[in-house]
């Protein structure tokens, strides 16, 4: 345990300990400096707080303090009732406050005492009850806000947990104040009765039981219980004041001592008026020469605050040049700066010509081409493809960004081609070896003289924005379910809603969320699946939606519903659709290893049997790879999710179908089959 919680823990046995076990007067004193000290601390500590959660341990420090306080009271009246006696500090504040005439300071201690009860307790009570009860009336609205500002896209998953946890926090806060308070109060009382009870009973004491006579007992406990009442209704008023400041603290900028100063001077023109009728009332049997001394720092005041606003609102011709290196310094331009683009394309000097229509090229349509083509493929609207060059990149060298992340780095020859091998080895090529970047495959950079040979001898010759434009459409077709987010999600909605407004009141934002609709099309173009035919897409989530929120499942309903999509994009007009086949030992294997949560469910296979079952997948992809042959997977609709999952991490290429997502008419052949090996 540290030092600083183990202090904490030892405090609160000495209050208790107080309240069993006698105490000297010097040590009195110096608890009863601490009790001050504390007080002067909390109510230094609420001035300087922007907003009440910044003080969440003030609830429990207040009942801390008044139990503290008490402890004080009780130890001091059993000091005076027994020995007279309690202290230098109580001696010392009760002759200070009753001077010669103990009735005096009687009836000053009685005004101290009335101000605390009636004025500070009694409000800092009742506003800890408004605040509290307003507080849990408006939590239901405050989190419906948060709700709808995450479902448009307007804050993401962490802002939102974040915003409701600040919530339930102030709920809480308020809460325990209100029920502070009553501590602060009940401590006002419990402070009346203890000086009653050391009034009187200190008059018995020392009349009956120490001989003293009236007035001299009257001198004697009168001036200790008048010093006792100060010494704890001082720190009383000061933590009751301090309740106060807190519970109606709103949140803002700066402390109280600022934004007191800030706002009560803000219009100079009224202190103009304050300083003159201070000063019309120096015309009275008031002191004049007071009067007018106020007045005239008031209107003074007032001359320094309007002169000091009309040359901020002036700015000199120095400022006025020195604008442009400021603008740079503000905040609003530094959050500016770290605005993140969907998509960056950058490049080397080297490539500028590649982008420069000055000197031909063309990348900028191309792009653009490539925005309209994927949108008829996927049915999403990419977001602009941000082009700049990089002086940090290899002249020649390229890269492409996605949300920030490098997702791939190449590299152009301007003034080659790039000629791709036909398969066959016959023909020799002279060139510079390399790598087709968009598939992978065997290339060289050849000149121009040599394309000719190149076409006739069966390669396939790609000029050089031909290779990047290619290479940006497939990395964004592979990347599209990072593209698309809530908003882009609330826009096909809208889009939708348009022509379907019926079946998209169906849908959201009951049974799903914004981001459930925006999960469930990730994960089909996560897996190549184009989401252009939303219809269809909206029809089979109202249709389940009903049944589950699960996105996963959700899922898979949805691609049984485009099977016929699917088909079409893996047949491709091919007369058969050789695929391999999952055997019903795999099958069942993996439908005993699923398990289900709270969360969803997910495949949990122990690593031996995982690497036995991809061993199988890796033997069939690479016959099927020998033939020439996409490798696809057929297996029972109930697997096909976990069975994908598993394949993600070894072949995250490799497409995974169950039946029901095959059309009846496709005709299809079986080359091979996943078994444990």
């Amino acid at each position: 345990m540290k030092a600083r919680d183990f202090s904490v823990l030892l405090g609160v046995i000495s209050i208790i300990i107080m309240l069993v076990i006698p105490l000297p007067g010097w040590l009195l004193s110096i608890l009863i400096l601490i009790n001050i000290s504390l007080a002067l601390i909390v109510i230094l500590v609420s001035m300087n707080t922007t907003e009440p959660l910044q003080f969440s341990v003030f609830p429990s420090l207040l009942l801390l303090l008044t139990l503290f306080r008490l402890g004080l009271n009780v130890s001091t009246t059993r000091s005076i009732l027994s020995e007279a006696n309690a202290g230098g500090v109580v001696e010392t504040f009760g002759t200070f406050v009753i001077g010669n005439n103990p009735l005096v300071g009687f009836v000053v201690f009685v005004i101290l005492i009335i101000i605390q009860f009636l004025v500070i307790t009694k409000g800092s009570e009742r506003v800890s009850e408004v605040a509290a009860r307003f507080t849990l009336d408006a939590m239901p609205g405050k989190q419906m806000s948060i709700d709808a500002d995450l479902n448009a896209g307007m804050i993401n998953e962490q802002q939102a947990k974040d915003r409701r946890e600040k919530i339930e926090h102030e709920a809480d806060f308020y809460g325990a104040m209100d029920g502070a308070s009553k501590f602060v109060k009940g401590d006002a009382i419990a402070g009346i009765i203890i000086v009653l009870i050391n009034i009187i009973f200190g008059l018995i004491i020392g009349v009956a039981q120490l001989g003293l006579s009236f007035n001299e007992a009257i001198d004697v406990y009168m001036r200790l219980t008048v010093g006792d009442g100060l010494v704890s209704q001082i720190p009383a008023l000061l933590i009751s004041t301090a309740t106060g400041i807190v519970v109606t603290r709103v949140a803002s900028d700066g402390n109280l001592s600022a934004d007191v100063s800030k706002q009560l001077l803000r219009y100079p023109t009224l202190l103009y008026i304050a300083g003159g009728t201070i000063f019309l009332l120096g015309l009275t049997p008031i002191n004049f020469l007071l009067t007018t001394v106020i007045a005239a720092v008031l209107i003074f005041s007032a001359f320094s605050l309007s002169r000091k606003s009309q040359e901020e609102a002036e700015p000199t011709q120095e400022q006025i040049d020195e604008s442009d290196s400021e603008e740079m310094r503000l905040p609003e331009n530094v959050v500016g700066l770290i605005n993140m683009d969907p998509i960056e394309f950058e490049f080397g000097y080297g490539l500028i010509p590649l982008a420069d229509s000055n000197q031909g090229g063309d990348l900028l349509d191309r792009v653009v081409m490539i925005r309209r083509q994927l949108a008829i493929e996927l049915g999403l609207v990419i977001p602009v493809v941000r082009i700049r060059d990089n002086i940090q990149l290899n002249p020649n060298e390229y890269r492409l960004k996605i949300k920030g992340n490098e997702v791939t780095r190449g590299e152009l020859l301007l003034d080659h081609y790039l000629a791709m091998s036909p398969g066959i080895d016959e023909d020799e090529l002279d060139g510079i070896d390399t790598v087709e970047p968009a598939f992978g495959l065997p290339a060289k950079w050849i000149t121009e003289e040599a394309k000719d040979d190149a076409e006739m001898s069966g390669y396939t010759v790609v000029d050089p924005p031909s290779v990047v434009s290619t290479h940006i459409t497939e990395l964004v077709k592979r990347y599209a379910h990072q593209l698309i987010g809530r908003q882009e999600t609330q826009q096909l909605i809208d889009h939708l809603k348009e022509m379907n407004p019926i079946l998209v009141e169906e849908v959201t934002p009951d049974p799903l969320s914004v981001g459930d609709v925006q999960k469930v099309l990730a994960k089909l173009l996560r897996e190549q699946v184009s989401i252009k035919n939303l219809p269809v897409i909206f029809e089979t989530l109202a249709d389940f939606a009903k049944m589950t929120t699960d996105t996963d499942l959700l899922t898979e309903y949805v691609r049984q519903s485009l099977s016929a999509q699917i088909t079409n994009e893996i047949v491709q007009g091919r007369p058969q659709l050789k695929v391999i086949t999952v055997s019903g030992e795999v099958e069942k294997l993996i439908a005993e290893h699923i398990q289900q949560t709270e969360h969803g469910s997910y495949l949990a296979m122990d690593p031996d049997t995982q690497q036995r079952v991809v061993h199988s997948v890796a033997e069939n992809v690479e016959n099927m790879s020998l033939q020439e042959e996409m490798p696809v997977i057929l297996c029972s609709p109930t697997i096909r999710m976990y069975f994908k999952q598993l394949l993600d991490r070894f072949y995250p290429h490799v497409v995974v179908l169950s039946y029901n997502e095959i059309e009846p008419t496709a005709e299809i052949q079986s080359i091979g089959v996943v078994k444990v090996a």
